[in-house]
């Protein structure tokens, strides 16, 4: 009996020891420093300094705030090959990539049409003729990674400013219908005095096929009459873009 009351006030008497200290710095996720590097290495270099699934990285950080986002930016610049496919390919499309919820799906489709609207503006501030390289990036922004084909009409005034930017005709993966006589009324009833014609093809390969060139044709036969200009006819695809004026096709 007595043992087990020294035994009792042995171990009742024994001083704690304190918590061992740890370092705060160890106790952050690995990822937490690497972003902060990405963000500075943006404010002092620029975005020229990121590779593409560096910048994804850093648009991933808003939608992903709890968790390494480099695997997820590699795994769909993979997919999908660039940036720029990342952000046009569908929802769906991006929601099959581990890791990519459809928050963050969404998310990703808000900044693409985030993208295309400051794209859009640009061109829109400006004379049409004058300013090529920003309506090109324009539509290759708005059409290029498209899974299906498009048929857009941009609409110009007098002075070849942007009137109207429509979708008039939307296809299948190959084919996209045409109406000249539809695209010379809706020209008549914008007071347009000049019209772009811009197709997509998703097939990636933008050169002219024979239908896109008789079509073409056709509808600057139906516009002549009513003193309505076809500057030219675009066609996007993700290798580029070809010009059937260009190429001296029209």
């Amino acid at each position: 009996m007595q043992d087990e009351q020294d035994e009792r006030g042995f171990f009742g008497e024994r001083p704690l020891k304190p918590l061992a200290k740890t370092d705060p710095k160890l106790d952050k996720p690995h990822y937490l420093g690497h972003r902060e590097r990405l963000r500075q290495r943006l404010r002092d270099s620029g975005p020229e300094s990121l590779q593409d699934y560096e910048v994804l990285e850093l648009l991933l950080f808003r939608s992903i705030t709890r968790a390494d986002t480099k695997g997820r930016a590699k795994a769909l610049i993979q997919r999908f090959g660039s940036l720029s496919e990342v952000l046009g390919a569908p929802e769906r499309l991006l929601r099959e990539v581990e890791g990519i919820g459809d928050a963050v799906a969404f998310d990703l489709k808000v900044i693409a049409a985030a993208a295309k609207r400051m794209a859009k503006g640009e061109v829109a501030q400006r004379e049409v003729l004058s300013s090529w390289q920003l309506l090109l990036d324009y539509v290759r922004t708005a059409m290029a990674f498209e899974t299906t084909e498009q048929f857009r009409i941009l609409f110009l005034d007098k002075r070849n400013a942007l009137i109207a930017d429509e979708v008039q005709q939307t296809g299948t993966v190959d084919h996209t219908p045409a109406y000249p006589r539809e695209v010379a009324k809706r020209a008549l009833e914008l007071s347009a005095t000049a019209i772009i014609l811009v197709h997509n093809h998703p097939s990636g390969d933008p050169t002219p096929s024979k239908a896109d060139i008789e079509m073409t044709k056709t509808i600057m036969s139906v516009c002549k009459p009513l003193s309505i200009m076809v500057h030219d006819h675009i066609i996007v695809g993700k290798a580029g873009f070809a010009s059937l004026k260009g190429l001296a096709l029209i």
